[in-house]
């Protein structure tokens, strides 16, 4: 392999070293500069263009005839991600170079979602920080026999069900509903920032909700709010799952667990309709932003076509969104033997 030379940063970065060797600052010092770059208008075009398609799906849901309906909600839903990725760009200060600027627009992105924006944020810079981690990863991470073992029956059914039955689109309301909204599960100097991003969802919730049932009936709270909002879980689940979930992606403990190589390797690059990756300002784009969360979401593409000229065998292979890969994902990946791997419920079974 050769050595990319990055005269900007006057330094050298070997792709032949071995996997134990890297950093983390390795992988950033090859990066182009004008990745880390902010730009004012191509920030605020994202929320334009959230805004303006979301207002299109919301047209769409008043005009169509039941049969069109399902069309609409699953663009309006998409349409609703978008606003989610703006305010992930806002947690990570990557929208704009003022703090005010990231907290004001995440919250009110956010708040469309009922996503108190503050704790999200506190939480998801958890998982940079600890991506494949074994028990310190709080996204999307796998359940171990013994964890397993210990829980009572009727979670052991319930969290079987949801994987033999592929239910993984709605496992993001069960962490948005059970980590978000319990100001005592952050740190006493966080708490004060999670009240305010919790008051600002109620708020928002105890206005629109009981004005869109007075205008529109109960049908209309599920048809213009709820199943939208589903809409946006399926994604944010199916997102959250693929970016670090296959049978070949490995947990480590702490002691054996390569920061660089979990970002690397254990972040995977999938893609999706193109409509889907413009609606959502390209979030499937994922490997840069686990290299470096100051990384904006309108130069994902560029710093991950940089990543893969540089830094391509360390690279876990790519794949597109389809049914079959959720199959195979939620078929193989069912629970974790530390150093081993993925097992399925009929092995773990067969081996008591």
């Amino acid at each position: 392999m050769t050595t990319s030379i990055i005269k900007s940063q006057e330094i050298l970065v070997s792709t032949d070293l071995d996997k134990d060797q890297i950093k983390l600052k390795h992988i950033i010092k090859s990066l182009p500069k004008e990745c880390f770059q902010k730009n004012s208008r191509k920030a605020w075009t994202t929320v334009v263009l959230s805004l303006a398609m979301a207002a299109l799906g919301y047209y769409f849901l008043a005009i169509s005839p039941w049969f069109l309906l399902p069309l609409a909600w699953i663009f309006t839903g998409t349409a609703l991600t978008g606003f989610f990725v703006i305010g992930h760009d806002c947690g990570h200060r990557s929208f704009a170079k003022r703090r005010w600027v990231n907290d004001l627009v995440g919250h009110f992105s956010m708040m469309f979602l009922i996503y108190p924006f503050h704790t999200w944020r506190i939480k998801h810079n958890h998982h940079h920080k600890h991506t494949n981690k074994l028990d310190e990863d709080n996204a999307w991470h796998p359940i171990r026999p013994e964890t397993f073992e210990n829980w009572d029956k009727t979670k052991q059914s319930a969290f079987e069900l949801f994987m033999r039955k592929r239910l993984w689109w709605v496992g993001s309301i069960g962490h948005w509903a059970l980590v978000h909204f319990d100001a005592r599960k952050f740190e006493k100097k966080d708490q004060a920032s999670v009240k305010l991003s919790v008051a600002v969802v109620l708020i928002f919730a105890a206005i629109v909700f009981p004005s869109l049932i007075i205008t529109t009936g109960v049908w209309g709270f599920i048809k213009f709010w709820f199943i939208p909002w589903m809409v946006y879980h399926f994604w944010m689940s199916t997102f959250t799952i693929v970016h670090h979930t296959t049978a070949d992606v490995p947990f480590g403990s702490a002691e054996k667990w390569n920061e660089a190589m979990a970002q690397l390797f254990g972040t995977i690059h999938c893609d999706y309709p193109r409509w889907v990756e413009i609606l959502c300002h390209d979030i499937n784009v994922h490997v840069p932003h686990h290299i470096s969360t100051s990384i904006p979401s309108y130069n994902l593409r560029l710093a991950y076509a940089s990543i893969k000229e540089n830094w391509a065998s360390y690279l876990h292979d790519e794949c597109k969104f389809s049914w079959d890969l959720m199959k195979k994902i939620t078929n193989e990946c069912q629970l974790y033997q530390t150093d081993i791997g993925y097992i399925t419920f009929d092995k773990y079974y067969a081996q008591k």
